[in-house]
């Protein structure tokens, strides 16, 4: 990539990815919100195309591809479905902490169903009493031999009791983020239950529930790395998750704006198109621009992280605040010019605004992203630089 362009290769995969949320996600995106329906077997059809471990190292079926390669993929994922594309992502996550924090025989024995999809990956940080912080998470795994045991409970887990793995954040040792470990915990574990399906504003075609852990015994086999580098690995992915969840709302937005292209050619009002309204036509423009910026930014981050540059942290959370509020700015702008037909379910632009809306607060909220972004900056106004 050019700093301001993409190569062949890259246009390619982003194509490609449009082209299958074109013809496999758009046309029933509505219909699997009504229904609450998650479709696992059209994900798989994502995955034989590479998109089930875009990350993840070829040897054990993964794609090999970059963190940018990953942004062009799930916004194009998601202008046929910002839900779809977005639990894609959270599996790609899980997947990767995998690859890139456990064992060889680790890698072996989940990755190849993980990156076809046969198996699919849920992230389990967030707690009932620790959500921003998550460094007080309190579900504890204790050491019974050759086993854990694990008690606690883990809050809003997408695919929540339709995954067959779940990669868990628990706490080994001393309180703070010392002492947390990560552990893969398979769905037949003893002890391992969900709660109530929960009911969303949005993201309806994938389930979300709690994940319960009651004297769950788990194969210390299963922990990723050594016992207290589970927060490390935990943030580790959420980078990345970032970038995707950005990229996710971007596309949900651009389809948005899409279809309000279509509709203002098409709707008259007082004699005119409403695109020939010259107020509404500046609307379109500052809807393109916005989305655009936050595009070539997204980029950005994403080749910083590709790179590991030491700002790719604070350059991820810009690019998940920045992405996430403009992306739903837009899509809440072209239900407005819709008019009352945006409201309707059968147009889909309220759907893409009740999609994008947690986008602002999962993945870390964007006021913890704007923590993230004021400490560097804060830190180097006290160290006295000019």
């Amino acid at each position: 990539m050019t700093l301001f362009a993409l190569d062949e290769d890259r246009i390619a995969i982003r194509d490609m990815a449009r082209d299958f949320a074109a013809e496999k996600l758009a046309p029933h995106a509505v219909k699997w919100d009504h229904d609450k329906h998650f479709p696992v077997d059209v994900m798989r059809e994502a995955a034989a195309l590479g998109m089930g471990g875009v990350y993840v190292r070829e040897d054990v079926g993964g794609s090999g591809l970059t963190r940018l390669d990953a942004t062009l993929i799930f916004e194009a994922l998601a202008t046929g479905c910002p839900t779809v594309s977005a639990f894609i992502s959270i599996h790609n996550m899980a997947a990767w902490m995998i690859d890139a924090y456990g064992s060889d025989e680790q890698r072996r024995r989940w990755l190849p169903k993980l990156t076809t999809m046969d198996a699919v990956a849920s992230y389990c940080l967030t707690e009932p009493g620790a959500g921003s912080d998550a460094a007080a998470l309190k579900t504890r795994a204790r050491r019974d031999g050759d086993v854990y045991v694990l008690d606690g409970a883990k809050q809003f887990i997408s695919g929540a009791g339709a995954s067959d793995l779940y990669v868990v954040m628990v706490r080994t040792g001393e309180a703070g983020p010392g002492g947390i470990s990560t552990i893969v915990v398979e769905k037949d574990a003893p002890g391992l239950s969900f709660g109530a399906e929960e009911m969303k504003m949005g993201w309806n075609a994938q389930p979300t529930r709690q994940v319960i852990f009651d004297g769950c015994r788990v194969p210390v086999a299963n922990r990723l790395g050594p016992e207290g580098i589970g927060f490390k690995i935990a943030m580790a992915g959420l980078d990345g998750g970032r970038l995707n969840i950005a990229a996710c709302s971007l596309g949900g937005a651009q389809a948005a704006l899409d279809k309000s292209l279509v509709y203002m050619a098409d709707r008259k009002a007082f004699g005119k198109r409403l695109s020939d309204f010259q107020a509404l036509q500046f609307k379109l423009a500052d809807m393109a621009t916005e989305l655009e910026v936050a595009r070539t930014f997204l980029w950005r981050a994403a080749a910083a992280l590709d790179a590991k540059t030491p700002d790719a942290t604070r350059l991820c959370a810009m690019a998940k605040r920045f992405g996430t509020d403009v992306g739903f700015q837009v899509a809440d702008e072209a239900l407005q010019l819709h008019g009352g037909y945006g409201y309707l379910a059968d147009y889909g632009v309220e759907k893409i605004v009740r999609d994008l809306r947690v986008h602002r607060i999962l993945e870390g909220t964007n006021e913890i992203m704007r923590v993230i972004i004021s400490r560097g900056l804060v830190g180097r106004g006290q160290g006295g630089g000019s």
